[in-house]
């Protein structure tokens, strides 16, 4: 999943993405409302953790439009405002879900992930391809019984695989999904991870590559 953090103290935007990447989201970090919605702009993303004292445009503001736009991104407040009247006012905005500061960092990760599923068409609990499953819930992946010691970046991408059912994803859309903004467009982050996955998964392949740039998983 791709998240947006929207949050203008730098210590706790640059933790949360941290924390967020080691879970395997794809995460970009704005410190003002003004960024954030240039970024919303140019960039889909499944979730928004969104601050409302923000600089710049407004957090308030932000929720407000994309509510409006119907674009299926998922907004969690994120806000040391936590009386009830502050929550009721900002679900009234448009947010999916509101977590007050101070917060568990778990809490965050598991809402985020609920929203995400909101974002998206429903997935089974758990994706298979042959003899080839992964858990999203549980964050494991198996062959043939095996477990796989996967990275977060192995894990997003074999999950981006699966999901598709079979269906060809090009580079450009692996590396929007899995990675995020510092990622180089012209990086070849998608063929060496797709490599070193393909290592893990053992024999008989079940990645194929397809000419333009394009992977697809289906039956050994």
């Amino acid at each position: 999943m791709r998240v947006l953090v929207v949050e203008d103290f730098e210590v706790l935007a640059r933790s949360i993405g941290t924390g967020l990447r080691r879970e395997g989201m794809a995460v970009d970090v704005v410190l003002d409302g003004t960024d954030a919605v240039d970024r919303l702009a140019v960039n889909r993303y499944d979730v928004v953790v969104l601050d409302r004292d923000l600089p710049g445009v407004g957090g308030d503001d932000i929720c407000r439009r994309l509510a409006g736009d119907r674009s299926g991104t998922r907004v969690l407040m994120l806000t040391a405002a936590d009386t009830i009247e502050d929550r009721v006012e900002g679900l009234g905005l448009g947010a999916d879900d509101y977590l007050p500061k101070p917060f568990a960092f778990a809490e965050l990760v598991a809402r985020v992930r609920a929203l995400a599923r909101r974002a998206t068409p429903p997935l089974p609990p758990t994706l298979s391809c042959g003899d080839v499953t992964l858990d999203p819930a549980r964050r494991a992946a198996f062959r043939a019984g095996r477990r796989l010691e996967l990275s977060p970046k192995e894990f997003a991408l074999l999950e981006c695989l699966l999901a598709s059912a079979g269906l060809v994803l090009p580079a450009e859309e692996l590396l929007a999904r899995v990675w995020d903004e510092a990622a180089d467009p012209f990086t070849s982050a998608v063929k060496h991870t797709v490599h070193r996955l393909r290592a893990k998964l053992g024999d008989p392949p079940v990645i194929e590559t397809i000419r333009e740039g394009g992977y697809r998983i289906g039956p050994a």
